[in-house]
């Protein structure tokens, strides 16, 4: 999965418009979080199809501004599971600079480094825990 940064205006109907336009073409939304309270925010979304995301999203004047990898990992749903991930994290070293919550009690994670990441939370490569 790829998290897709989208800028938007900072105003009512923005991420309706955005999501509305995605949903649209089919693509499911895995996750959003929407940071910024200034004039413009960024709009994070978790996709599995990048290109059909972008080409529903140009012609209606929406650009996607970044794509990158991330590690998306299933947690159960108690105190202390967030802690215990990044504490694995930092312990091996890896600076995070992205988290969120995705459906299904799952969390996304952002590194430079997604190898290390990966390897510190115990994930095969594409962010699936071991079975």
């Amino acid at each position: 999965m790829r998290d897709l940064v989208i800028h938007v205006k900072n105003e009512p109907g923005a991420l309706a418009h955005v999501t509305a336009a995605i949903s649209d073409a089919g693509v499911n939304l895995s996750a959003a979080t929407c940071i910024g309270g200034g004039e413009v925010a960024d709009l994070h979304v978790l996709v599995k199809h990048v290109e059909a995301t972008r080409r529903v999203l140009e012609p209606r004047g929406v650009t996607v501004a970044e794509e990158r990898e991330v590690v998306v990992v299933d947690a159960e749903d108690h105190p202390g599971v967030l802690a215990d991930l990044a504490r694995k994290v930092a312990d091996a070293g890896v600076n995070l600079n992205l988290v969120y919550v995705a459906t299904g009690t799952r969390l996304v994670f952002g590194a430079d480094d997604i190898p290390a990441l990966e390897a510190a939370l115990g994930v095969e490569a594409g962010g699936r825990l071991p079975a």
